[in-house]
């Protein structure tokens, strides 16, 4: 087994058992102690796990939220795919909302050139991007900047998308489960996503494997607010079947 795919297994029962232990570990994929201790530093600088006495704990089971930075770097090819997928979603002409987040930021460096799109976005760091860009119209969200997302948030963010109506509203989540629907860590940042869901005619959700089956404090959409997921195929397959059941069409990439 390549160190990769053990990492990937270890994260995998982190997620199922709630925590998992550096000498069961050992045991179980046939190396040392010292192997799983460089695989659970590996995976906490990725900001998957986070590293506690005598083994390791999920982040999302802390209520933990990576910053932007790290999870960037995390599972980059799924999220290019992703983004890739949800190209056939953007319409020839009109106006969309990019929602704040890494693989949405990965779309908003594909979209097309010969396209004259109007794209609503609550991340500085979009605007900077795609105000370079002569066919597209960048309308800002303001408000204050979360440092953790760098999403703009409040009612300075929340008072335009009152008065907006888009064709399509491609959104990022934390979590996500047939129970609780779509949730992020923060309130703040869930409203502003709650508003771009009652703004929008279509939502597409852009989510790796990673968040399907997880849930944080703050829910900000049910799985019937979406058109579709776009998610890879990492998903393990009986969360994909409870999702579909739901009755939400998906797209694995």
């Amino acid at each position: 087994m390549y160190a990769e795919e053990r990492q990937q297994e270890i994260v995998r029962r982190a997620r199922a058992e709630g925590r998992v232990d550096v000498v069961a570990l050992a045991e179980a994929f046939g190396v040392t102690a010292e192997t799983i201790r460089r695989d659970l530093t590996v995976l906490e600088r990725s900001g998957v796990l986070r590293r506690v006495h005598g083994g390791a704990i999920p982040v999302e089971r802390l209520g933990f939220e990576p910053a932007l930075a790290t999870r960037d770097a995390v599972l980059i090819s799924e999220k290019e795919r992703i983004a890739k997928a949800a190209l056939a979603e953007v319409p020839e002409d009109g106006a969309i909302i990019l929602d704040a987040g890494t693989t949405t930021a990965r779309l908003s460096q594909l979209l097309p050139a010969d396209r004259e799109l109007t794209v609503v976005v609550n991340s500085p760091v979009l605007a900077a991007t795609l105000g370079l860009k002569p066919n597209l119209t960048v309308l800002l969200l303001g408000g204050r900047v979360r440092g953790r997302t760098l999403a703009t948030v409040d009612d300075w963010a929340l008072r335009p998308l009152a008065d907006m109506y888009v064709d399509v509203a491609f959104m990022g989540t934390n979590g996500c489960t047939v129970e609780r629907g779509m949730t992020t860590p923060d309130p703040a940042e869930a409203a502003v996503k709650r508003a771009m869901i009652a703004a929008a005619r279509r939502v597409v959700l852009l989510a790796d494997h990673t968040k399907i089956g997880n849930d944080y404090l703050a829910k900000f959409g049910a799985l019937t607010d979406l058109d579709l997921l776009i998610t890879d195929h990492g998903l393990d397959h009986d969360l994909a079947g409870e999702v579909e059941a739901a009755g939400v069409r998906m797209v694995k990439v």
